[in-house]
Order: C-alpha cells, then structure tokens, then sequence
C-alpha cells in the first residue's frame, strides 16, 4: 500500500513562505525510514533535515505547495483564512499524486472535520490527525521535505541582510526577526514579510496614529 504523508512548515512564521509537502511511501519502507532516523522535523538538527530531505527525496515521489508572503496576504485580504489555504494547499498535493492512502497533519481544531473536507472535497482515502508528524512516520517524512524547503528559502533571504544581523528565522518569537522588522516602516516591509500578520499590522495602527 502506497501511503501519502502531508505537513507544512511556516504556518506561524511573519517571514518567508508557508510550504506544504506530501511524499508517498510504500508501506514495506516503513522500517527503512525508521532506521535512517525520520521523524518529526523540529526533533531534528538543520543539517540533519538536510540530509534527510535529499534521500527522501531521491527514494520516492513527492511534491510541494509553496504560499508566498504575499499569496498568503493577498488570500487573507480576501477573507481566506489560514487553514483554509493549508486546506487548499493538501487538497493540490492529494490531486497530484497517485497513493491508495493519505494521513495528514490536521491544522482545524476539529480534524474531523478537517478531514471530511477534504474527503468531499477530493474523494480520497483521506485521515487528518493532529500531531500525525510525530505519530506516523510518513507524515514525518512530509515534515522534513516541507521543514527543509523553507529552511533554503530564509537562508536565501538571510544572506541579502546579514550586514544587518540577518532576518532571524523568521517567527515572531524570535527576538532578530522581531529586531529585524523595527527597521522598516509598515509600507516599507520587504517583499518577503507577511504584512497581514498581527505582529506587523499593528506597526500600521501606530504608525497611522503618529500622522
């Protein structure tokens, strides 16, 4: 049985892009994955997500969805909320590739009802579980590829403002990201910033108060 494992990485961030990634795994391969050590990727060191990332890729078929900031932004403005492009993002990925089963990380607080949806929406054999990245092995798997996209994509970023102490990783927990975004006005935020986010609009309301 050809299982297909779904999870995103960058959902909190106010930087850089949300990324979504499914890869199917012959169910017999379970055993080979857990021997090279996959599991949920925030139990992993970067370079080891690297690593793992370039076999898992090579070893079986995948795909990613990846949100800009500001596809993430302009969805927003337009009333989509976050699940619910995450939803659009795992409906494409379930659209795209050929498995007889899919397990996927639930982001509603319901993932019943997270997994009914997609289930209507695309007609899968589809199971939604919160914690799915540290409960099956090929949503890990997903949650590797997904974690290691992302992690490319703000080192690309950081290397264009390490002269001003780089971007940090891009969550708003972070106190260089944080230091980061003092820099620039609400109107002046790069390309890469998720304006629509609290951390940011906020900077809007006070900078509009000022005038």
């Amino acid at each position: 049985m050809n299982i297909l494992g779904i999870d995103e990485a960058g959902r909190g961030s106010v930087l850089g892009p949300l990324v979504i990634a499914g890869v199917v795994i012959d169910k017999r391969k379970e055993a080979v994955l857990d021997n090279m050590g996959v599991k949920d990727s925030k139990k992993l060191t970067p370079k080891r997500r690297e690593v793992l990332s370039r076999k898992l890729k090579k070893m079986f078929d995948y795909d990613t969805v990846i949100y800009s900031a500001q596809d993430i932004d302009e969805l927003r403005a337009k009333g989509v909320n976050l699940n619910e492009i995450e939803r659009k993002g795992m409906q494409e990925l379930l659209e795209k590739l050929d498995f007889d089963k899919a397990i996927v990380d639930a982001v509603d607080v319901k993932p019943q009802r997270f997994e009914d949806r997609l289930k209507r929406a695309t007609g899968c054999d589809v199971t939604a579980e919160h914690k799915a990245d540290d409960k099956y092995i090929e949503v890990s798997a997903a949650s590797i590829i997904a974690k290691h996209t992302r992690d490319e994509a703000i080192a690309e970023i950081n290397k264009y403002f390490e002269d001003v102490g780089g971007i940090g990783s891009g969550y708003p927990s972070d106190p260089t990201t944080k230091k980061f975004l003092s820099n620039y006005t609400y109107n002046e935020m790069p390309g890469f910033v998720r304006k629509s986010w609290s951390t940011v609009a906020k900077l809007k309301d006070v900078q509009t108060t000022l005038i």
